[in-house]
């Protein structure tokens, strides 16, 4: 059904870059999503008043939540897509995050009232009717959840939507709990119809309990992807070596540093880094390149990009063998620090090696000790090496 839409109201559907094609999969997938779980609040209410089930009937209202839930990501797609302006130049995508988390917010709060029901059916337990229709209406409701869990984690992962994803979770714990749920009305009305046994416990009440914690459980997690890009998470590998490549395949660049990768939301992303090149092109022939660069990472990417363009010598043979000296210190006391910006510069009494280090995460907060002990080792081959050394932090 979402691709027979997809194809009547998406205009270059399957550019799933396009921050407009997004934002139109992102309403149309909502508009879906609230009209099904009306539909299921409405048949599932039936099912709970007809059965006399509290964990039909909190169920019911679990997707009327879901619906309220759809409402949401469609205003925040919507506003996502706002233009840039004079208050926010970076534009507005990070509404879609922010949706996302008030979604998985809605899903721990739903998850909070089935607790608070499950708990009251326990200690004042009601009789559960049996009904063929209720069966029936539970059944379908699964089957509709599953189709809502497909279409919203394809979508999702196709134009990387963290509110897609956190709906496809959503309609995941739905899904457990309408059979937790139904598998509880069977147990319980084989044991009294068949068997002859009046349970002396609500497992209607206790099976609402346990299905109240998975929910719980399904909001923190979808919770904490969303916030992760809000806070500033790391860029996937993935995209750090396609930049990368990207970069060095002109001939001209001999190495890159300091990549930064600014999340603004989908589809509007920041990239600055150093690109390295010999210092003996024609200033005007290389920053050509360099523009062309940036021209053409913007449009691979969709991306704004700014790279820094850092000369070096590449022909001076004491100068590389003073860094590639440095690089092997630098490498025994961690194979993964990587050293970059490196010069040096003699003196009567001193020679200055001047230089940046990548800072792996586990030596943050010890970057006096690490600079001590570089210094250190460089000192014993040479007492009048002096090292003046910058820390950088790896964003990638």
């Amino acid at each position: 059904m979402i691709k027979l839409l997809a194809s009547i109201f998406i205009k270059n559907k399957d550019d799933f870059t396009n921050p407009q094609v997004r934002r139109h999969y992102g309403i149309l997938c909502g508009a879906v999503g609230i009209i099904l779980n009306i539909l299921l609040f409405c048949g599932k209410l039936f099912a709970g008043f007809i059965a006399k089930s509290v964990a039909i009937t909190a169920d019911a209202f679990n997707n009327l939540s879901d619906a309220g839930s759809s409402i949401i990501s469609m205003i925040g797609f919507k506003m996502a897509g706002k233009k840039p302006d004079a208050e926010h130049p970076f534009g507005h995508g990070r509404i879609e995050y922010i949706s996302g988390l008030i979604v998985s917010m809605l899903i721990i709060l739903m998850g909070f009232e089935l607790a608070s029901s499950s708990i009251t059916n326990i200690i004042n337990p009601e009789k559960t009717e049996f009904s063929h229709l209720s069966l029936i209406i539970l059944c379908v409701s699964i089957l509709v959840k599953i189709y809502m869990i497909i279409y919203n984690k394809n979508i999702g992962n196709k134009i990387s939507s963290p509110t897609m994803k956190a709906t496809a979770a959503d309609s995941l714990s739905d899904v457990i709990s309408s059979c937790v749920v139904l598998l509880t009305v069977l147990v319980t009305v084989i044991l009294e119809k068949y068997f002859n046994t009046q349970l002396k416990f609500s497992l209607d009440g206790f099976a609402g309990l346990a299905v109240s914690i998975f929910i719980f459980y399904s909001g923190f997690s979808s919770a904490k992807e969303t916030l992760e890009p809000l806070l500033g998470s790391v860029p996937s590998k993935e995209l750090v070596n396609n930049i990368e490549a990207t970069v060095m395949n002109h001939e001209q660049i001999i190495g890159i540093h300091d990549l930064i990768i600014h999340d603004y939301g989908p589809g509007r992303m920041m990239i600055s880094l150093h690109a390295e090149v010999s210092s003996k092109n024609d200033f005007f022939e290389i920053h050509d390149v360099i523009d062309n660069i940036e021209v053409e990472i913007a449009n691979k990417f969709s991306c704004d990009c700014v790279i820094h363009m850092d000369p070096i010598e590449t022909d001076n043979e004491q100068l590389n063998q003073m860094k590639n000296f440095v690089k092997e210190v630098v490498q025994s006391i961690n194979s993964e620090l990587s050293i970059h910006d490196f010069r040096f510069v003699p003196g009567n009494t001193h020679t200055n090696l001047i230089f940046d280090i990548v800072l792996e995460s586990s030596f943050i907060g010890k970057e006096e000790d690490l600079r001590n002990l570089i210094c250190s080792k460089i000192k014993e081959t040479n007492p009048e090496y002096n090292c003046v050394i910058k820390f950088d932090l790896k964003y990638v």
